[in-house]
């Protein structure tokens, strides 16, 4: 009997190895730490030292989960001990499949750790083996409830916005992505996989140096804004950048710039023109996604090693140290221009004064008052991502109680006018 269960515990080590590989380095106990939440992404290439700092910092002396599906301990003398700062412990996995990834000792590894990295390597694989188990479930409660610091780079920073390009069928190329949208490569997933703060509508892409990598993910966003009906966002690295993203919003880029073109680029429909979704987005046909030559607007920063240069991720116009430009797609064209600040329709009340409508309180709470002398019109009002959430005609007191708290946008049509009002519930 003591032979048999000798042999069943090597059969279950074995089959354990077969599902994943661990490396671990520093304490082998648990700590609580006063960590933070955060969110770093790099482009795909060496890490930047000063991002992976800030992501170790975060979790304020605790435990570093990396997972990977492909590689080995590559990280866990880079992240224990070459950055010069205190954690308890670097443990990677990784992962050969979903067996792996929903065993009971690596859930609990990934739950009880402040810090999370994915790896390089193949998005698919981490889609295949997180998504829709319990990993997925760790994941989320390690993000929303428990807010720890998460980051990856390359297919580790793919798979991190709500919506993702999962490479189910490859890779995807420009020419691919821009003659056909539904190309069957273009296989993207939306808000099913992560929930990550201020990733929501949001895909990102990494290796950006490659000019065969922006205008697919234009193209990204074209889908999503058609299949969705909604706003859609991009976050973009060059290979050698990292954007770190703090728990009020602040995106602030790392690179070695000026001494190289190390870039972040945030990208999102034009919200001065409530039509977000492309003119032409169909099975078969080249894409178009011109919208007057401002379909989409484009905060390029230069990450450098302070990384004081950011971007605000509350209301997608306000950053420091970027240029502003322009990305239209025309029948399968891609074309970029330089633009300035949209500003997104931010008109206050005291702005439209002058106009025959005004609408407040500004901040607002549970209701809204139009005042004006038109008889006939129309009212709109969307959500901070460019949805509309109810829909009024001639009617001057809105009832806002069951609206969430956040940012919203108020547009009134009438004959021979048409006026935005930016507004915020508190």
């Amino acid at each position: 009997m003591k032979y048999i269960t000798f042999l069943f515990a090597l059969l279950t080590q074995f089959l354990s190895a077969q599902n994943y590989t661990e490396y671990a380095t520093g304490s082998s106990s648990d700590v609580t730490t006063n960590h933070e939440f955060g969110i770093c992404m790099m482009g795909g290439a060496s890490e930047n030292d000063n991002a992976m700092t800030w992501f170790l910092n975060k979790a304020d002396g605790g435990d570093v989960v990396v997972l990977r599906a492909s590689g080995s301990d590559g990280y866990n003398d880079y992240f224990y001990s070459d950055l010069g700062v205190s954690i308890n412990s670097v443990t990677t996995f990784v992962i050969n499949n979903e067996a792996g990834a929903t065993n009971s000792y690596v859930l609990e590894k990934v739950a009880n750790a402040e810090a999370i990295w994915f790896a390089g390597g193949d998005q698919f694989d981490y889609v295949s083996y997180f998504k829709d188990n319990a990993m997925e479930e760790v994941l989320n409660n390690f993000i929303n409830n428990k807010r720890g610091v998460i980051g990856g780079t390359s297919a580790g920073m793919a798979i991190l916005g709500s919506a993702y390009f999962s490479a189910e069928n490859g890779t995807v190329t420009n020419a691919q992505a821009l003659s056909n949208p539904y190309h069957n490569r273009m296989t993207l997933g939306y808000n099913d996989f992560l929930d990550i703060p201020f990733l929501e509508h949001v895909i990102t892409d990494t290796h950006y140096d490659d000019p065969d990598r922006r205008a697919r993910h234009a193209a990204f966003l074209a889908r999503y804004a058609t299949d969705n009906g909604l706003a859609s966002f991009g976050i973009a690295c060059n290979e050698y950048t990292a954007v770190c993203i703090n728990e009020f919003g602040e995106a602030n880029v790392y690179g070695d710039y000026p001494n190289y073109d190390e870039f972040a680029y945030f990208v999102f429909a034009n919200c001065n023109n409530f039509t977000y979704w492309p003119e032409t987005c169909v099975e078969g046909q080249p894409l178009t996604w011109n919208r007057d030559g401002e379909a989409i607007k484009v905060y390029t920063v230069p990450g450098t090693q302070t990384g004081e240069n950011f971007f605000d991720l509350n209301d997608y116009t306000s950053g420091s140290g970027g240029s502003w430009g322009n990305w239209t797609i025309n029948n399968g064209t891609f074309s970029t221009s330089t633009s300035t600040n949209p500003l997104c329709s931010a008109l206050s009340i005291s702005e439209n004064e002058i106009l025959e409508v005004s609408v407040g309180p500004n901040p607002f709470r549970n209701s809204l008052t139009i005042q004006s002398q038109l008889v006939n019109f129309d009212v709109m009002l969307y959500d901070g991502f460019g949805k509309r959430v109810a829909q009024f005609k001639n009617q001057s007191q809105i009832d806002t109680s069951i609206l969430a708290t956040g940012l919203y946008f108020l547009r009134i049509y009438s004959e021979g006018l048409q006026e935005t009002f930016k507004l915020v519930k508190d």
